[in-house]
């Protein structure tokens, strides 16, 4: 599984990293640091990105099965 996150719908709201400390961080100006990237995601921290991306209310974090193209 393979996570996502949309640079350009990021608010900066912080739940993400707040409910996925292990998984995602923020950076200075209080977005998350990852904004922007997508990778692949181990398997023991499947269930934070999974609550990272229900935690978002932009939409801005899609879990995907392959990275894309």
């Amino acid at each position: 599984m393979h996570i996502a996150i949309d640079e350009a719908k990021c608010m900066g709201h912080g739940r993400c990293y707040g409910v996925a400390p292990t998984l995602l961080h923020d950076d200075e100006e209080g977005f998350v640091a990852e904004r922007g990237q997508c990778w692949k995601v181990p398997d023991e921290l499947l269930g934070e990105a999974q609550d990272a991306a229900d935690a978002c209310p932009e939409g801005a974090i899609e879990l995907l099965e392959q990275a894309p193209a």
